[in-house]
């Protein structure tokens, strides 16, 4: 089902999260530029607890150094911070702005991506105007606080399978504890590609260990496309 704002494709196969809290030290807008060199396709600023200001100039000079990668820059949660920097778009959740208000003030161009956590909130989703969703948390993780417990690549699967049938076109990214041993399973499971933070951010070599991410996604969509 085509959504009439759609300007774009969007990108998910590897989604890189950068969080100054997982960031192993390394400044964000380097950090950013080493895991698009790598080849990450989409990027998310995502800053729970900075001032407005601050998360405004991390988002610009992040922006900056993704440009010469045509990468998209989203903006978690923070619809302001998005619309300020010039950011490609945002993802909400459940409790933040709603998916209509964000699209409102961001305009039919932007990137809006929200979180999925129960076939209750996908049947609810309003896919009109969504660009992609993020269902998770799939695995456990240290990177968010999470009461609810993981839901598994069957969870994945139920879920992605409400958006086959609501929106057939919508991609799909699988969140919470996605790694290299991991990945091709959620990929399996119905996801079109995997978002990201301490399998690339506090690796060693971010560039390296987003390769390497990248071809299991690669090679895992290659086998789903063989007929």
């Amino acid at each position: 089902m085509p959504l009439s704002h759609r300007s774009r494709a969007v990108d998910l196969r590897l989604y890189a999260l950068v969080d100054p809290e997982r960031a192993g030290g390394r400044d964000l807008a380097e950090l950013a530029a080493l895991l698009a060199a790598g080849g990450a396709t989409l990027l998310q600023l995502r800053d729970k607890h900075s001032e407005t200001r601050v998360q405004l100039k991390r988002a610009r000079a992040i922006k900056a150094a993704l440009a010469p990668f045509h990468v998209p820059l989203i903006v978690n949660d923070r619809v302001d911070v998005a619309l300020a920097a010039g950011a490609d778009g945002v993802h909400v959740g459940q409790d933040d702005m709603a998916v209509e208000d964000a699209r409102r003030l961001l305009g039919p161009d932007a990137i809006i991506g929200l979180s999925i956590k129960t076939v209750t909130q996908a049947e609810a989703a309003p896919v009109e105007h969504l660009d992609y969703v993020g269902i998770g948390g799939v695995f456990a993780t240290a990177s968010k606080n999470n009461p609810d417990p993981p839901i598994g690549a069957a969870g994945l699967a139920r879920i992605a399978g409400v958006f086959r049938r609501r929106a057939p076109g919508l991609p799909l990214c699988a969140i919470a504890g996605i790694d290299h041993g991991n990945a091709g399973g959620t990929l399996a499971a119905g996801a079109d590609g995997v978002a990201v933070i301490s399998a690339l951010s506090l690796a060693p070599d971010p560039t390296a260990a987003a390769r390497d991410l990248r071809r299991i996604v690669d090679a895992e969509l290659a086998k789903r496309a063989r007929p």
